[in-house]
């Protein structure tokens, strides 16, 4: 694999070229570097036809240089894992048109019609089929990469082949260590440090967050995608697009599950603080929380129905067995999704949905609503036992 950045636009316009059956007119594509995030270069390569992504690794962090190593093998597990999600669940992945391992890069379908749900949340778009779709996206993935649907041999190989502790380790480091000490990374309003303060004294939250780590880092259920926030979703009213799994790794099915319902529940907490009319950001708030319950039910009765239709090991097909699982899933989501909302506030990445509110006094109420519910759902997981309690929590909070 490469250590070497695409030198120009020329180079990246050849990869495209070569690579893929776009870009044979004649006339001359553009690129743009569009990559926000922290860790790879991403570039559209467009011409008034055609238009892809090519997403390039470096072994290390972007956004900090060779001071913070990456290993490269991260680009292979995430073309890897949008392929295998494009298997179980072509309508909600990008198509990947090619994966070359020699300069560390993908090519895929650009999604550039759709907007990034983040963003969306934050302008309070309708999007009636998120909850659906979401809960589509996951049912489907999750049963078809774990022991419900492979024998063991094609599981054991799957979990082998994707190892991926660079990745792993970030996470574990900034879901469940940095929130809940005074760790330099973390970014604190000053307003809520108190609330932060609380959190680093709560021994009985501590321990319940070291529970979480241990069941992410040791229990291998499913291929997840690993980072399932709100900016690796795109959507439009109709459609909804998952990307960048590149942290992607065999692990529980709560922890994606509940990275989504956190970054539900972070724009939640945001809508207090965000310019609008307030009706019509309490009628937004409603909608998030309908779309969790859209989510949990439509992944709930699918993985269900795929069990039922698709699992061969007796053991699991035993009545009742199934039903007892998802449970668990259930009150294991609800924790990771603490976690997530967590680190999002007091940690080391934010989210818009909370940053924006630039007056900090207002901001801090978002953030200290957000605070209150990560610990709930931490500390209470196993009493909440179903998306409509889950909605009475909420709405206590406030």
């Amino acid at each position: 694999m490469t250590t070497a950045k695409f030198a120009n636009d020329a180079e990246v316009i050849e990869f495209a070229r070569t690579n893929t059956p776009y870009f044979t007119s004649g006339e001359a594509p553009s690129v743009e570097e569009i990559g926000d995030g922290n860790i790879n270069f991403v570039y559209r390569v467009k011409d008034s036809k055609d238009s892809v992504i090519v997403k390039q690794a470096l072994p290390y962090v972007r956004i900090i240089g060779e001071g913070w190593p990456l290993s490269l093998d991260r680009i292979r597990i995430e073309a890897s894992t949008l392929k295998t999600e494009g298997q179980w669940a072509e309508a909600y992945v990008p198509k990947v048109y090619c994966f070359d391992e020699q300069q560390s890069a993908v090519i895929m379908e650009d999604i550039g019609d759709h907007d990034n749900l983040r963003h969306a949340l934050i302008a309070r778009k309708p999007l009636p089929a998120l909850g659906r779709h979401l809960g589509e996206f996951l049912a489907e993935t999750l049963f078809h990469t774990s022991d419900f649907y492979l024998d063991t041999y094609q599981k054991k190989a799957a979990v082998s082949s994707n190892i991926n502790p660079d990745l792993c380790k970030i996470t574990e480091e900034l879901f469940f260590w940095d929130p809940f000490c005074d760790h330099e990374r973390n970014a604190i309003n000053p307003a809520v440090r108190p609330v932060a303060e609380a959190i680093w004294q709560d021994e009985v939250l501590k321990i319940e967050a070291a529970k979480l780590k241990y069941h992410f880092m040791t229990d291998a259920q499913a291929l997840l995608h690993g980072d399932l926030h709100s900016g690796s979703v795109f959507v439009t009213e109709t459609s909804t697009k998952v990307i960048d799994p590149e942290f992607a790794f065999y692990g529980p099915m709560s922890f994606d599950i509940g990275s989504v319902i956190g970054n539900l529940l972070l724009n939640f907490a945001g809508q207090i603080g965000l310019e609008g009319d307030t009706e019509e950001k309490r009628a937004y708030q409603m909608y998030l929380l309908d779309t969790i319950e859209a989510l949990w039910h439509t992944f709930e009765a699918n993985f269900l129905e795929n069990v039922k239709s698709k699992c061969q090991d007796p053991v699991f097909n035993a009545p009742g067995f199934a039903q007892a699982f998802i449970g668990h899933v259930w009150h294991e989501s609800l924790g990771y999704a603490g976690t997530e909302i967590i680190r999002r506030t007091i940690g080391l990445a934010h989210v818009a949905d909370l940053d924006s509110i630039e007056d900090e006094q207002i901001r801090s109420v978002s953030e200290g609503l957000a605070l209150s519910v990560g610990v709930t759902l931490i500390k209470q997981r196993h009493e909440i036992r179903s998306p409509q309690v889950l909605r009475a929590v909420i709405q206590a909070a406030e």
